[in-house]
This record gives structure tokens, C-alpha cells and sequence, in this order.
């Protein structure tokens, strides 16, 4: 029997998706599943984007150019520009969701077996790009403690080899909600310059910041022109998870090329995907101003909710809709399939994240879950009740 490759082997299951299996066996027996572990919006996309794909003016669905369509592209040199970002559209190129962008940048950058640099917990898949790639992930631990504030820069230091070639960072943070500060994207500023080090920020939650906090870009220093790279997608500011529409974003001109080059090889970003968002950046203030309304009362709905069980610790995340919570149990991975296998109160049971797969660093996060709250209010209330319920029962076993 032929062998499968190395990398078929070291690609990690996606903590996320890795359950779905038990929670579709745990629907099948009748059991409500409230899910908790998925960044899914159950908000409407823009009315503005949703019409554009459905009075499509012809029926031909023909190849985009490979840096994403033009109108596209100048339309996000506005969008950016209303951020204090200033491009223009060759500092842009639209990709197959912000997962390629990842991809794109990492390969543009960096040579199998070269080091990156990356705050843990960080967005899991962050692990598959780098095994897809053939890099290797450094780690710096952040703490639930002090709500996964950026490590000590004397701890990104101690990583710091021949090999280092870029750090990466998501601002605000999946799965934490931390939300970097203009100081702390400084000292990496700092500490790129020093050692001549990409800096790699994925800000496709630009738009989900809480009370009064403002999102900083790394495209907004000074002096970091071939350094910077912005990770940007429509995902969830528009809560268009299937459009697959992202973009990466830089001023240096030569890495640009070089993603070009990798762009032609795949041919080109989706069509559909590509009109829904165009539209979108029509998209009117209210709509944000009414997301941002729901996902702060949901924010603080699970915060308040979560606080209250004894033995949980829940941070006040920032940004983002996610939050790492830590929980009173042993394992978390045996934790998230007891809940859908062997669980459920009044029919209904939660699916979590387990933190485990957010890290990169062994032994991690085996008391901590994601949790995203994207569900209504009522169904977010309804969950904590069935967790603490769940909590009790899996600590009496």
C-alpha cells in the first residue's frame, strides 16, 4: 500500500471541527446542541451584499484577474483609508478567504524550516498553515491571568534564533478577544526592526471592539513599510464565512510579486464571492452600529453568566467574539465529547472548543475551552445553564 506524506501526517485535526461527528450522532438521538464552538455569526449578512448575488446581471461566471477584481481593490483602498490606513490598490491583493492570505504570506516569506514567532493561544489553524507550508511555530505563552495581555518582548527574544523570520499576531484575538494595544504594537515594531523580522497581523476582526477600545493596524506604523503584512477577510465583518473572500495586504513591493506569482498558480479569488463583497462596502453605519449593539450584550451576557459558575474564570475580552474560559476539569478534549456523547440536560447539551488545539505547546490548555458567542441572547442563557449543569455531572462521575 503506497505511504501517505509527511505532512498529511503531521496536519493536526481542527480542534473546532474535530467533534462534529459526536454533536451530528448527539442531534440524531434528539438532542438539542447548542453550538459554542464555531465563529458562525447568526447575523443576516448586508441586505446589499445578498441582492448584488441575486440580481447578477449575467449569467457568465467567468475567471477575476488573480489579484481579485479591480473595482474590488479600490473599493478596499477606501475602506482602509476610513481606518487610517493609507494604500493604494497594488498594496492589496484579494485571495480565497484570509486562510490563503495566511498561506500566501508564509510562503512569500519564509523557507521550510524557518521560525515563527506566534503569542499562544493563537487561531488553530495557524498550526496547519505552518505544517502545510514546512515552518516551524514558535510559541510565546500568554496568560489567562492577566487576560492574555502581549508577553514580555524579553520572551519573544529568548525564541529569537538564525531561523527567526517573521511574527505573527491576531489583533483582536482568535480565541482569546484580546485586543492589542498602540504600545504593544509598538514594541514589536521595535523588535522587527531589530532583527529585520516580517510582522504578519491578521485583523479580520477589526470591526469587534468593546467599550470605547479602538483597533490599532500594524499598516498604521511608521517605518515598517517592508515588514508589515495585513491579514484582512470578509468572514466576519460582513458575517460572510462562505464568500471565502479574503485579502493580504503590504507595502512591500517585492513580496507583493512574489504572492502574485503564488495567486497566478491558483488563478483567482471567487467570482461570487468577490460581487457579494464589492457590494458590501456599501454596506450603511447602522448595520455595524446594530452588530456591534448585539455582540457587546452577548459578550456580556456570557462573561456575567460564566463568572458565576463556581471554579470558571472568564475574561472580559476586548474584541473579537470568542473568549478562553477556564473550566474545573481535567481535559478539556475529553471534556468537549463527553458533553455531545454521554450528556445532555433536558435534551439540550453545549459543544465547546477545547483549548488544547489553540496551543502550540504541549500540555496547554487542558482546563480551558473556547467559547464564541454568536448565538442570541436567549440561546446564550440557555447554554450556560446546560454547561453548569454539565460541569456538576462531569465532576461527580
Amino acid at each position: 500500500m503506497p505511504t501517505l506524506s509527511k505532512k498529511s501526517e503531521l496536519m493536526p485535526a481542527s480542534p473546532i471541527r474535530k467533534l462534529v461527528p459526536f454533536s451530528v450522532a448527539a442531534k440524531k438521538r434528539g438532542v438539542k446542541v447548542y453550538h459554542l464552538n464555531i465563529g458562525q455569526p447568526d447575523i443576516d449578512a448586508p441586505k446589499c451584499a445578498v441582492d448584488a448575488i441575486r440580481n447578477l446581471g449575467s449569467n457568465a461566471v467567468e475567471y477575476t484577474q488573480s489579484e481579485g477584481i479591480t473595482e474590488y481593490q479600490e473599493g478596499l483602498v477606501k475602506y482602509y483609508a476610513k481606518n487610517r490606513i493609507n494604500l493604494d490598490k497594488n498594496n492589496i491583493l484579494v485571495t480565497n478567504g484570509g486562510s490563503e492570505a495566511i498561506i500566501f504570506a508564509l510562503m512569500a516569506c519564509m523557507n521550510e524550516g524557518e521560525e515563527l514567532i506566534v503569542p499562544e493561544p493563537f487561531y488553530a489553524n495557524y498550526n496547519g498553515f505552518a505544517v502545510e507550508v514546512g515552518v516551524v511555530v514558535k510559541p510565546v505563552v500568554s496568560s489567562i491571568e492577566n487576560d492574555f495581555a502581549l508577553p514580555a518582548i524579553s520572551e519573544f527574544e529568548k525564541q529569537i534564533t538564525p531561523k527567526t523570520k517573521a511574527i505573527m499576531i491576531c489583533n483582536p484575538g482568535n480565541p482569546t478577544g484580546y485586543l492589542y494595544s498602540k504600545d504593544e504594537l509598538l514594541q514589536l515594531k521595535a523588535l522587527a526592526i531589530k532583527h529585520d523580522l516580517y510582522i504578519i497581523s491578521d485583523e479580520v476582526y477589526r470591526e469587534f471592539c468593546y467599550d470605547g477600545n479602538t483597533h490599532n493596524s500594524i499598516m498604521e506604523l511608521d517605518g515598517l513599510e517592508n515588514n508589515a503584512i495585513l491579514i484582512d477577510s470578509v468572514s466576519k465583518r460582513y458575517s460572510m464565512c462562505g464568500a471565502r473572500v479574503g485579502a493580504i495586504v503590504t507595502r512591500n513591493k517585492g513580496l507583493l510579486d512574489a504572492v502574485m506569482r503564488l495567486a497566478q498558480a491558483r488563478l483567482c479569488p471567487p467570482y461570487f464571492g468577490q460581487v457579494a463583497s464589492l457590494a458590501a462596502l456599501n454596506t450603511p453605519d447602522s448595520y455595524f452600529e446594530e452588530v456591534h449593539k448585539e455582540y457587546t450584550a452577548r459578550r456580556n451576557c456570557m462573561v456575567e453568566g460564566l463568572n458565576k459558575i463556581p471554579g470558571v474564570y472568564c475574561p472580559n475580552p476586548k474584541g473579537a467574539f470568542y473568549a478562553v474560559v477556564k473550566l474545573p476539569i481535567d481535559d478539556s478534549d475529553k471534556f468537549a465529547q463527553w458533553l455531545l456523547e454521554d450528556f445532555s440536560y433536558e435534551n439540550e447539551t453545549v459543544m465547546v472548543a477545547p483549548a488544547t488545539g489553540f496551543y502550540s505547546t504541549k500540555g496547554l490548555g487542558k482546563n480551558e475551552v473556547r467559547i464564541a458567542y454568536v448565538l442570541k441572547i436567549e440561546d446564550l442563557q440557555r447554554s450556560i445553564i446546560v454547561l453548569e449543569k454539565a460541569l456538576e455531572a462531569y465532576n461527580k462521575r
